[in-house]
């Protein structure tokens, strides 16, 4: 997103109740992509990339299609969208549009770094009709000192390293570029409506622009519109022009964009499972988010200025190594065919490792370089609060456990020096009590000693103490370092309300002072405890601790602000992006958060021969269903935004890929303990 475009849209919509003006929202429309750009359909068809972090190539900032006939241009925006959805369990996105002159349905799919758009016209009334197609490019995330290049059968459009390409199947019957928005346009009050109407403008004005407009013909009752973007120091330009050939005579029709998009799926779930629906979108969603390197965008990034976020197109390498343990866990369960996945992400950890054993706060998923943060204090002078331990305790349990899933896979990256190195970084950050010291948080807004970077700590140990083959003496020793902690996390429970604390802070007259606020992250003790569990059995005492804690936190938490709307919120006190909202937000995380805690309490109590399983599984299927197709929680997308208003609006990161994961390993754990049962209604609970 440009800043003009930013601009435009604030004047949109900066008196909304629920949408935050000057953003670049993907809470409407479907993703196509994978192993390169991420492209985004919106509703009305239009197309933007939000695939720079993934792949490091700016690509489509606006676009706009519609028909041409006898002069006369009617934008798809304008019409009426009778429907959009993915064709079977692929990324090919079909857009139906209602016209005056009939039905066009639009085909999209990514292939790489290209795209395709298909338009099946057949039947329009008239016959002479044209496809209009806007577009506007950002090469190297630039929106001025930009020019075209009008081949034959192709446009070019470039900055410097960056050539993005325009082709059609059809040809052009008239291009005609168009300049950005002038600085009377950027000041006025009024939003600009682009395209402008076509003038004749000075000749270079035209071609010193990334926006142009194309028609299509429209032979056979089709047209096809192609782009393509390319590095030019990797891709030549005839190649990039061949390959847009290629690629204009290979899909000219919908039959072969549904093979092509059939044969990207790779990773099938069982088909007859009664919860394969949300099973298929939660790979599906990780697949978008993935970058070559392994490493995935938390999400779409809506905020590229930061307005209102630090930006979401980045790898957190928390929710990066919790997406791939959830991945490994229910590839075992369900023997899905995720292997490749499993060692891209070993080997990009192991690469993106610190010399000091920990890992950074964001890193660019193309490349795995250094990208912006505000918690990089390991790597600053000065002290480390602003750093996240928990990161490196996700790490090391995702690569603990892939250690041992592979022990007899000599092809697997090697992991155990990477291991070792960050078990030196984790007992760096772990104090003389047991608990990790002072430090940023999961949420990332505050710092203090937290129940959630302790239960990190504790999967850690745990996960290495007893995994295979990890050299002995690093086994024993995380062994140690797991009982210590486990003793250590009874320091931060609050007797009064049955929880554990939110936090440990430092109050400048009292001292030590626990925050009592409930906070969903704090689930995370309960996955901590089943893995120490496998180490050396959970007492009594701390079962009652946990029982007590699931049934307090997810009851504070949950809130039910209108009809057909409820979840969790993420802790007591959250005023995060509320806009004109005076209560906390609903967030999917907490929500499918919750339901994963109460299945992985259920699991722990089974394995103990406690009755009070059968509760915590109930309460499992309850959190779950709000966040499977068909709840409050899942848009009719397929997706999970990050968060919602109280009236259901989805907000903020669409979709987000620590969701999905969590969903698809809680239905994964629930199978193995033969604790799901058939999909519910949710509007009969």
């Amino acid at each position: 997103m440009q800043l003009r475009d930013a601009l435009n849209d604030y004047k949109h919509h900066r008196h909304d109740a629920t949408a935050f003006p000057g953003e670049c929202r993907s809470t409407t429309g479907h993703f196509s992509g994978r192993d390169g750009r991420l492209v985004h359909v919106e509703s009305d068809g239009s197309l933007s990339d939000y695939g720079y972090p993934l792949t490091g190539l700016n690509g489509l900032e606006r676009s706009r299609f519609g028909l041409r006939v006898d002069g006369d241009i009617v934008w798809f925006d304008h019409c009426r969208t009778v429907s959009q959805e993915y064709y079977d369990d692929t990324g090919l996105v079909v857009t139906e549009h209602d016209t005056h002159l009939g039905t066009v349905t639009q085909f999209d799919l990514t292939l790489g770094d290209a795209h395709v758009t298909y338009f099946d016209c057949d039947g329009l009334e008239p016959a002479s009709v044209e496809v209009v197609a806007f577009v506007g490019f950002a090469p190297d995330s630039q929106d001025t000192r930009i020019g075209q290049l009008h081949h034959d059968d192709a446009i070019e459009v470039f900055h410097t390293d960056e050539h993005d390409f325009v082709g059609s199947t059809t040809g052009f019957a008239e291009i005609q570029g168009q300049v950005a928005a002038k600085y009377g346009e950027i000041l006025d009050d009024e939003p600009v409506d682009l395209p402008r109407p076509i003038s004749n403008g000075r000749y270079e004005e035209a071609r010193l622009s990334g926006n142009l407009v194309a028609f299509l013909p429209v032979e056979d009752g089709a047209a096809t519109l192609t782009t393509l973007l390319t590095d030019s120091d990797e891709v030549s330009r005839g190649d990039a022009l061949d390959q847009l050939d290629a690629l204009a005579s290979s899909y000219t029709s919908a039959a072969a964009l549904e093979d092509a998009a059939a044969e990207q799926v790779d990773v099938s779930v069982p088909g007859d499972h009664p919860y394969a629906e949300a099973m298929a979108a939660d790979i599906r969603v990780l697949s978008l988010l993935s970058g070559r390197t392994g490493l995935r965008i938390a999400g779409p990034d809506f905020d590229p200025f930061y307005a209102y976020s630090g930006g979401y197109g980045y790898t957190w390498f928390r929710d990066d190594a919790e997406i791939s343990l959830f991945l490994l866990e229910s590839a075992a369960e369900y023997d899905l065919d995720l292997d490749a996945w499993h060692d891209q992400s070993a080997a990009a950890y192991r690469d993106t490792q610190r010399d000091d054993g920990s890992w950074p706060h964001r890193v660019w998923p193309h490349d795995g370089s250094l990208a912006p943060g505000w918690a990089n204090g390991r790597l600053e002078a000065g002290d480390d609060v602003d750093y996240q331990a928990d990161q490196t305790g996700s790490v090391i349990a995702f690569l603990g456990t892939y250690a041992d899933a592979t022990a007899d896979d000599e092809d697997a990256p090697d992991v155990t020096g990477t291991l070792e190195s960050a078990l030196d970084s984790l007992d760096d950050t772990l104090e003389d009590d047991g608990r990790p010291e002072i430090c940023q948080n999961a949420w990332e807004d505050m710092t203090g000693r937290f129940t959630h970077t302790a239960a990190t700590f504790l999967e850690a140990y745990a996960t290495l103490a007893t995994a295979d083959p990890v050299d002995d003496d690093l086994t024993a020793h995380a062994g140690d370092r797991a009982h210590e902690v486990y003793e250590a996390i009874d320091d931060l429970w609050v007797p009064e309300t049955g929880i554990y604390a939110l936090r440990e802070y430092t109050d400048d007259e009292e001292g030590a002072v626990l925050d009592g606020r409930c906070d969903s992250a704090t689930l995370a003790v309960v996955a901590a405890h089943r893995t120490y569990d496998r180490l050396e059995p959970v007492d009594d005492e701390r079962l009652d601790r946990l029982v007590s804690h699931v049934e307090t936190i997810t009851e504070a938490l949950w809130r039910e602000p209108s009809e057909g709307v409820k979840g969790l919120i993420r802790y007591e006190g959250d005023g995060w992006r509320t806009r004109d909202q005076h209560d906390e937000k609903i967030w999917s995380v907490s929500t499918a958060w919750g339901a994963h805690a109460a299945a992985s309490l259920a699991a722990l109590l089974a394995d103990h021969d406690d009755d009070r399983a059968d509760e915590f599984a109930a309460k499992a299927r309850d959190l779950l269903d709000l966040v499977l197709p068909g709840g409050p929680l899942c848009m009719d997308t397929s997706y999970l935004p990050e968060q919602v208003f109280d009236d259901g609006t989805p907000d903020s990161a669409t979709p987000l890929g620590w969701p999905h994961a969590l969903r698809l390993a809680t239905v994964a754990l629930m199978d193995e303990y033969d604790i799901l049962e058939p999909r519910r209604a949710v509007a009969d609970q």
